[in-house]
């Protein structure tokens, strides 16, 4: 079995609140900034490909009055992604070692990931990584597991897809993938071994 991995939440942090925490003071308003001005919808758009400039002039149109802290999503945007599950890094590290072929999936914007690989060294251990931004093409869209599955010549049934949405395990699960949905380090662990990959 060959596991196929998410990144954000499942090796590497990531929260917009780490950063406007520090921009409201006011914990509501935080929350409504986030579900109504660079709301999660919103943020799969530049996930899906859309540029950080173009959201940032879209949210600015919506609500002009908010135009500085909507700018801190593309210029801070380092500051939302504090650091790495570290349990994970070591299953990560420890597969890698044994020689176990590693891929990932992720929902990420193409420039921002790149921006932000040289952070985290773990990611130079896979083999592949499918980034949303650079396909046009979005968990759980059936069409982005099956390019990591033709772009490196594996089959559905060899591969443990592992994410911390269930939404996107389910969609790896359609296409013929194993399911996993992260929760916590140690849980996988202990998915790896049944699997006989750990």
């Amino acid at each position: 079995m060959i596991p196929v991995f998410d990144i954000g939440m499942v090796l590497i942090e990531w929260n917009p609140r780490h950063l406007y925490r520090r921009v409201f003071a006011d914990a509501a308003r935080l929350e409504w900034f986030l579900a109504e001005v660079c709301h999660p919808d919103w943020n799969l758009e530049l996930d899906r490909g859309r540029s950080f400039d173009d959201g940032v002039a879209e949210a600015t149109a919506r609500h002009p009055a908010l135009a500085a802290e909507i700018a801190l999503y593309r210029d801070r945007w380092q500051e939302m992604v504090p650091g790495a599950v570290a349990g994970t890094v070591a299953l990560v590290e420890e597969m890698d070692a044994k020689g176990v072929p590693l891929y990932a999936i992720t929902n990420w914007n193409g420039d921002m990931f790149r921006a932000t690989r040289a952070r985290f060294p773990v990611l130079d251990r896979f083999r592949d990584i499918v980034v949303s931004g650079d396909e046009g093409l979005i968990k759980p869209d059936p069409a982005i597991y099956q390019c990591l599955l033709a772009r490196n010549g594996l089959q559905a049934a060899q591969c443990l897809f592992i994410d911390d949405s269930l939404k996107n395990v389910k969609g790896a699960e359609a296409v013929g993938m194993a399911g996993h949905h992260f929760t916590t380090p140690e849980r996988l662990r202990a998915e790896l071994t049944r699997h006989g990959i750990l």
